[in-house]
């Protein structure tokens, strides 16, 4: 039985995410603050955590980056907050999915569904090759990404986001398809979240971030010119 992690420090909402989650099997804690997130997550193992940004004590963003520290969880962020600034700084943290208040509780599980089954997918499943193009390497088994020999560090959404783009080199893929492929379901919120891990991901691939080309009106492509 998959193991959520609630962390939100107003009870109606964890009380309400909890409930629609025990009716989908999943086992649940709650906590009211961040420090208390990561100090569960010190002494449990969980599937997936829901974690409000907003708390007092120490916020999502700062119990996230702790967290990522030690564990590797998929986290849901939840904000009364929909500001690009926000979303942005979420994903550079580790963040996979940014869920803006209020929100429909069925969604809320759809996309939880779907974070945990993506996360659940052993690396032997995956294509156990090693993709380069221009001087970036894609290690698909070790889960390792090396730009001109040096390990690069990135979130897990980057990481998918950037294998899926090598898988397809040359091809033009539009928003919809990168999010039903790097996602996992047709996305309820705003496309432009593509937009924004493509921009973080660009960050990190330096002197190569040109590599991914912006096609207007319809998505990106990755160009390999070696």
């Amino acid at each position: 039985m998959p193991k959520i992690l609630i962390a939100d420090d107003e009870p109606d909402i964890a009380q309400l995410i909890a409930r629609y989650a025990q009716r989908e099997g999943y086992e649940i804690k709650s906590v009211g603050d961040g420090r208390e997130a990561v100090d569960a997550c010190r002494n449990e193992d969980f599937d997936l955590i829901v974690m409000d940004v907003m708390m007092p004590d120490t916020d999502g963003f700062t119990a996230c980056r702790q967290i990522h520290e030690f564990k590797d969880i998929p986290v849901l962020m939840l904000s009364a907050r929909g500001t690009e600034y926000d979303k942005l700084f979420g994903f550079e943290v580790g963040v996979d999915d940014y869920v803006t208040k209020p929100f429909s509780p069925k969604e809320l599980m759809a996309r939880i569904k779907v974070i945990i089954k993506r996360h659940s997918v052993s690396p032997a499943a995956e294509d156990n090759t090693k993709l380069r193009a221009n001087g970036i390497e894609l290690d698909t088994l070790g889960h390792d990404v090396r730009i001109d020999g040096e390990k690069t560090e990135l979130t897990a959404k980057e990481y998918g986001l950037l294998l899926y783009l090598l898988q397809n080199k040359g091809i033009v893929l539009s928003r919809d398809r990168i999010l039903d492929k790097v996602w996992g379901y047709d996305y309820f919120g705003d496309d432009r979240t593509v937009d924004w891990q493509i921009k973080l991901l660009r960050n990190k691939l330096g002197k190569y971030r040109d590599s991914i080309h912006t096609i207007r009106g319809v998505g990106y492509k990755f160009e390999d010119k070696t």
